[in-house]
């Protein structure tokens, strides 16, 4: 039997190749940055950022420099000589982002590096990441829209292991070809089929502003999805659609029908129930059809 063969490279340099190359990790000029800001708990902030340039040979002192300017820039001046257990959760996130810039990467790869922190630190993470990644070859995995769209210029959808969608991140979240890609990109995705010019789904008809939606409408009995955001649907007017269930968001009552889901204030879905009847419309400029595979 022929044995398989696994080849990596990166800028034309063969990193690993099944089964005869293996290139040690500190040579590879890959850094992968995840959940856990996995800190070794033994050395300090300053030692845990030099580690990167002490094991590819930067002398110490260089690398303890370079260190404590690392730690500034993510916003920890000072914080050198602190172990990881005196650094709080977003501390050492911030130096677990120091430690991987630090070692001068060629590809970084993300794996929702700011998913446990909270709000203001994530923000400033992500800011920072986008400034220091810029022309660094990054790879990264998230399940939030912000982040994708902070941080990538492609952006590729994954569902059960196979690719569902890929291309430039704003086009992708504009015109979700799933309901996966469509929950990543904060949307609603209904199917139905264009007719007379317009989208139709059982008693549901909307029209669009849009001139590319237009065009897509313009043949009857193509299949399309309308898509458009809870928050500009309206309740009250429209096409009749059973309540499924309620959802709490931050700033009101998500109500989710079969026509898809409008985001009211706490008051105006005061006595709506699962199983209720409600009206469900959107206004023309507020929706877009896509098409559908």
């Amino acid at each position: 039997d022929r044995k398989s063969t696994r080849l990596i490279s990166l800028d034309g340099r063969v990193l690993d190749r099944a089964p005869r190359l293996r290139t040690a990790p500190m040579h590879r000029g890959i850094v992968l940055l995840g959940q856990d800001a996995r800190l070794f708990p033994h050395l300090t902030a300053r030692e845990n950022v030099a580690f990167g340039p002490r094991a590819a040979g930067v002398s110490a002192s260089v690398a303890r420099s370079s260190a404590d300017e690392w730690l500034a820039r993510v916003g920890l001046p000072g914080a050198g000589d602190r172990r990881p257990t005196q650094l709080s959760g977003g501390e050492q996130q911030r130096v677990a982002v120091a430690r991987a810039l630090a070692a001068q990467p060629r590809v970084v790869l993300l794996d929702e590096p700011l998913v446990a922190l909270d709000a203001v630190t994530a923000s400033e993470i992500r800011a920072m990441l986008r400034e220091r990644l810029d022309g660094v070859t990054t790879i990264a995995v998230t399940h939030d829209a912000v982040d994708a769209a902070a941080l990538a210029d492609r952006l590729v959808i994954v569902e059960r292991g196979a690719v569902t969608q890929e291309g430039p991140v704003r086009e992708v979240l504009a015109a979700p070809a799933t309901e996966v890609a469509a929950r990543i990109a904060g949307l609603e995705r209904v199917v139905g089929i264009a007719r007379g010019g317009g989208f139709e789904r059982e008693g549901l008809r909307l029209s669009s502003t849009d001139a590319a939606s237009r065009a897509l409408a313009a043949v009857d009995g193509v299949p399309l999805a309308a898509v458009f955001r809870a928050a500009d649907a309206r309740l009250g007017e429209g096409a009749a659609a059973t309540v499924s269930h309620l959802e709490p968001t931050p700033t009101g009552v998500r109500i989710v029908t079969g026509h898809g889901a409008a985001e009211v204030a706490p008051g105006d879905a005061s006595g709506i129930r699962p199983g209720d009847t409600v009206l469900l419309g959107i206004d023309p400029d507020r929706v877009r059809f896509v098409a559908v595979a």
